[in-house]
């Protein structure tokens, strides 16, 4: 890279830091309470939380990993993927749960999702079982918003992976300690407005260095498909449905579906201001997904045409991450520095929303639990060591795996996403909606989710294997056993509260007496029935 060049990346990113930690000292007045620091007093508008929940959804795991991973499987039809990112993952998620998750929450004053589980289920031990769970897959998954950074950073700089993760996290550390949330939301718009210009960027530099979009879709229409299910056929690879149609249906169940439980992602409903910010908010989203995961995805599609320059078996995970870097280390140096920022902004904000969660699930839920006499001041101070504590933990992690190569991190990573999915989507959906679920059935789906994903991990390490058409096809991958453990989940939930003991009807009635509230709204936002 030219020196000029370089100096103008420096220049980005230096400018960059400082906004960063300027907006964490600029929010320190919203952190003042556990209810500010944690989700910003819940009085945050629409902008910043679609913005956070688009940044939280969407992180260098995608841009570098996936985008790279299942564009070579697929093609252009990876695209779909982003696509079911955007209307399923975020419109349906933002209009099915967005509303009920702001109002029962509030009803409940639950800031976190165990707690809700807690308070909705009547039990402390499930509230427990979900802290765990949270703790034990939420750090791997941190973790991996690492991935891809060193190969994207060794285009510009000669600079070690491990001092790029340091930074990294060290100054994520630094903006969520002393502003929370709001700080976490501020920066999670600017850093949106970065990944939305660059994705538009990266994608035109992209289509213009293989002749624009017509040629490049020529040259890739050519390639024959490799796989079994089309087999030798050229034009597989810009057809409708792609290579895999099924594969690539198992990813878009997964990767849009999966928002539904996971709790950085939902814990941005909790903190939404009203209803007006709710509908605007669900637009806004909707359309970043669009742009940012449709455009990366759409990218990826194109990774074969680089298939040359790409050294090694692309097959591998580790491979599948230079797809993208490759496809950009030919483009020109002021793109190079612009994708650099992108992808730091995509890894800080999902990171922030990631120790966030994680700290306030521990301190709130774990620590704090059952004391009820403990000062906010202490509370919050408890908060900040454990966001250092994740932070530090998940940092270590990413250094472990890069140089010891642990497949333990590397395959804990790929299953976090279905085994919290998995657990936790179903009970909280039907938690929101269905007065008549039962414990015994949030628990049966809690091992159900963790179980299938503790298999896969097992499998995985090659403890034991699986075969037959229908463990074959479960356990094939952590794309497959995630979305059956989602899927199973949603169907289990309801048979399981059929047979089971019911709760108490009177405090499950007051506690959907929420719903019922009567509100005065005016004109615009309602006709009325006259």
């Amino acid at each position: 890279m030219a020196t000029t060049s370089m100096f103008l990346t420096l220049l980005l990113l230096v400018c960059f830091f400082a906004l960063m930690i300027g907006v964490g000292f600029y929010s320190r007045k919203h952190a003042k309470s556990v209810d500010g620091f944690v989700l910003g007093a819940r009085n945050v508008g629409p902008w910043l939380t679609a913005f956070a929940f688009g940044t939280s959804y969407f992180s260098a795991v995608i841009f570098v990993g996936y985008a790279g991973q299942f564009g070579w499987n697929f093609g252009l039809a990876s695209t779909w993927i982003g696509l079911g990112n955007a209307f399923i993952g975020s419109l349906l998620a933002w209009n099915v749960l967005g509303r009920r998750t702001r109002v029962m929450t509030q009803h409940l004053s639950s800031n976190t999702m165990p707690d809700y589980f807690g308070k909705r289920f009547c039990s402390n031990g499930i509230k427990i079982a979900a802290s765990v769970i949270v703790f034990v897959f939420l750090i791997p998954y941190t973790a991996s918003l690492y991935n891809g950074l060193s190969s994207l950073f060794g285009i510009a700089f000669d600079i070690p992976y491990i001092a790029i993760i340091l930074v990294m996290a060290a100054l994520t550390a630094v903006y969520v300690i002393f502003g929370g949330y709001m700080a976490t939301a501020i920066n999670d718009f600017i850093q949106g407005i970065i990944m939305l210009g660059g994705i538009v960027a990266v994608v035109a530099a992209v289509l213009a260095d293989n002749g624009g979009l017509s040629k490049a879709v020529g040259a890739l229409s050519l390639l024959e498909s490799p796989y079994a299910e089309t087999a030798g056929h050229a034009g597989a690879f810009t057809s409708f449905f792609g290579t895999q149609p099924l594969y690539l249906l198992i990813v878009i169940i997964l990767t849009s579906l999966g928002t539904w439980g996971l709790p950085q992602m939902v814990g941005k409903f909790y903190s939404i201001k009203n209803e007006d910010a709710i509908k605007r908010g669900t637009i806004i989203s909707t359309i970043f997904a669009i742009v940012v995961a449709g455009g990366c995805y759409f990218l990826g599609g194109f990774g074969r045409l680089y298939a040359d320059k790409i050294t090694n078996d692309p097959g591998t995970f580790k491979q599948f991450d230079k797809i993208v870097p490759t496809m950009l280390s030919g483009l020109p140096d002021i793109v190079i520095a612009v994708v650099i920022v992108l992808v730091l902004s995509a890894s800080m904000s999902t990171l922030s929303s990631l120790v966030l969660t994680s700290s306030s699930t521990l301190t709130l839920d774990v620590i704090f639990g059952r004391k009820e006499q403990v000062s906010e001041k202490k509370k919050i101070l408890v908060l900040r060591l454990f966001i250092v504590f994740f932070v530090v933990v998940s940092a270590l992690l990413a250094i472990l795996k890069d140089t010891y190569n642990f497949s333990m991190i590397a395959q804990m990573m790929g299953i976090s996403w279905g085994a919290l999915a998995g657990a936790f989507l179903a009970p909280f959906l039907y938690g929101l909606y269905y007065k008549k679920t039962t414990k015994a059935a949030v628990i049966v789906c809690f091992i159900y989710g963790v179980g299938i994903e503790v298999v896969q991990l097992l499998i995985s390490l090659n403890v034991f294997s699986v075969s037959g058409p229908v463990l074959g096809f479960v356990f094939r991958n952590s794309l497959y056993s995630g979305s059956i453990a989602m899927i199973g989940g949603l169907i289990l939930v309801p048979l399981i509260s059929l047979i089971t003991p019911k709760l108490n009807a009177k405090k499950v009635d007051e506690m959907f007496s929420c719903y019922e509230d009567t509100v005065n709204v005016n004109v615009k936002k309602s006709l009325g029935n006259g």
